[in-house]
C-alpha cells in the first residue's frame, strides 16, 4: 500500500495556501508520502493501491468524480460544496460514497446533504484542528499580530482589474466603486493604530509561480508564524482553525453573505471568537466581550470548544491509516 497526499489545481490568477495547510494536516498521519494526487483529477489516477485522506473542498472538476479504484479513500473532514453536490450525487456518486461510508464531514451541511441521499455521514470538523503538532511553548510567543485576508470576499483590486474585460465589466456593474468598503468596515472594529502596525498576510498568492514543494513550504512557514503570534484576525477558516490547534488567540471576521461560502461554515463558526458583519451596512456584532475596537492590548481567549473534535479526528484517522 502506498500513501498519497492531495495537491491542487490553480485558477488563472491565484491559488489558496489554505489547501496546502489542509494537506499538511493529513500528512501528519502518514508514515510517508509516496505520491501527490491532484484533487481535481482523482478519477484519472492509475497505479499501485494508494491510501488517500479525503479532507477538504470537493470539487471544482465534477467531471472527474468519482475517484479511481486505485485510491483507497479515508473520508474525514470532507466538504461537498453546494455548487458541486448535484453532479457529485449522481447514482454513481452515491454508490461510491455508500461503498466507503461512514463519511466524516467537515461541516454539518455536507453531512445533512449526504444523509438526505441515504449515505451514512456525520460531522467531524476540519482536520486542521489537529495541527497542534506545530504548537510551541507560550514562552516562545512573540508580540506579532497578524491580519490574514480580512473580508477577502469583498471587492479588491487584483480581482476587479485583472484584465481589460474584467475592468470594464466591474465598472459597469458598480463593483469597482466598492473598493473602499473593506477598509471602511474594518475601521469600525479595528483601531487605526493596529491597522497600521499589524502585519497583513495574503493566503492567496499569484498562480503559476510556485512548485508544489514551494507551496507546502509556504504553508508550513505560515503555521510557524501563527504558532508564535500574540493574536490573529482573519476571514480564512484555514487560518482560524489551525490557530485553535496552535493555542493562538484568534478572531474570525465573518462578512460572507453567499450560500456558497456560508454552507462551508455550518458547525464550524461556533468554535471561534467572532465578529459578524452585515456586508451591506458594515454594522457588526461580536460573540465575545469587546470593549471599543480591537487594538494592540486586546486580550481574547479561544473558546476551547474544538478539543473533542480534534481528538476524535486523530483517533479516526490513525485507525484507518
Amino acid at each position: 500500500m502506498k500513501y498519497g497526499l492531495l495537491t491542487y489545481d490553480e485558477n488563472k490568477r491565484f491559488f489558496n495556501v489554505g489547501d496546502n495547510i489542509q494537506s499538511l494536516a493529513a500528512k501528519q498521519f502518514l508514515p510517508n508520502v509516496d505520491t501527490f494526487i491532484n484533487r481535481e483529477r482523482l478519477g484519472e489516477y492509475k497505479g499501485e493501491k494508494t491510501k488517500l485522506i479525503m479532507n477538504g473542498w470537493f470539487t471544482h472538476n465534477i467531471h472527474n468524480w468519482v475517484p479511481s479504484d486505485d485510491i483507497s479513500p479515508v473520508f474525514v473532514s470532507f466538504h461537498m460544496n453546494n455548487t458541486a453536490a448535484p453532479a457529485m450525487l449522481s447514482d454513481k456518486g452515491i454508490a461510491y460514497l455508500k461503498k466507503h461510508e461512514p463519511i466524516g464531514c467537515r461541516d454539518q451541511f455536507t453531512a445533512d446533504t449526504l444523509i438526505a441521499k441515504g449515505i451514512d455521514a456525520h460531522f467531524t470538523g476540519c482536520l486542521t484542528l489537529t495541527l497542534d503538532s506545530y504548537k510551541v511553548d507560550d514562552s516562545q510567543r512573540d508580540e506579532n499580530i497578524y491580519i490574514v485576508d480580512p473580508l477577502y470576499s469583498y471587492p479588491r483590486p487584483e480581482k476587479i482589474f485583472y484584465n481589460a474585460k474584467a475592468t470594464v465589466r466591474n465598472i459597469l456593474n458598480g463593483t469597482a466603486f466598492q473598493l473602499s468598503k473593506k477598509n471602511k468596515h474594518l475601521k469600525n472594529f479595528i483601531s487605526d493604530e493596529l491597522l497600521e502596525s499589524a502585519e497583513f498576510i495574503n493566503q492567496e498568492p499569484p498562480s503559476n509561480k510556485y512548485s508544489d514543494v514551494e507551496k507546502f513550504e509556504m504553508a508550513e512557514s505560515l503555521l510557524k508564524k501563527y504558532a508564535k503570534a500574540k493574536l490573529v484576525i482573519t476571514s480564512r477558516i484555514h487560518c482560524a482553525l489551525p490557530c485553535l490547534a496552535l493555542g493562538t488567540p484568534v478572531i474570525f471576521v465573518n462578512g460572507f453573505d453567499s450560500f456558497v461560502d456560508s454552507c462551508r461554515f455550518d458547525g464550524i463558526l461556533e468554535l471561534f471568537n467572532r465578529i459578524d458583519i452585515n456586508s451591506k451596512t458594515g454594522v457588526y456584532t461580536s460573540n465575545f466581550e469587546l470593549k471599543g475596537k480591537i487594538n494592540k492590548l486586546t486580550n481574547v481567549k479561544n473558546l476551547e470548544k474544538h478539543h473533542d473534535l480534534a481528538n476524535a479526528l486523530k483517533e479516526k484517522v490513525k485507525s484507518q491509516i
